[in-house]
């Protein structure tokens, strides 16, 4: 896991809101939810939440899975960098 996985809220904003010509604030009318909620999300500032991947998942007809495997994977990716260095591997355990 050496390149950064894309974070879905740019994933939200390049494939769905920029094709379909919404604004944020049209795309967060849609989704039922608040501008600034949809604006951190597309910007990277906030993680996605199961209950963003449902409303997403809803109105473009995708599974709320394939979100939270994209979270999942950049959640993973973030926690790798900042691996702990004192594990001992269970190979080095008796």
């Amino acid at each position: 896991m050496t390149i950064k996985t894309t974070h879905p809220g740019c994933v939200f904003n390049e494939d769905v809101l920029k094709p379909l010509g919404l604004s944020v604030t049209e795309g967060a009318k849609l989704l039922g939810v608040t501008r600034k909620t949809l604006s951190e999300f597309i910007n990277e500032k906030s993680a996605l939440s199961p209950e963003m991947a449902i409303r997403i998942a809803t109105a473009t007809n995708t599974t709320p899975e394939s979100w939270m495997n994209m979270q999942k994977k950049l959640n993973l990716w973030k926690a790798n960098r900042s691996r702990p260095k004192n594990v001992i591997p269970k190979s080095m355990v008796c």
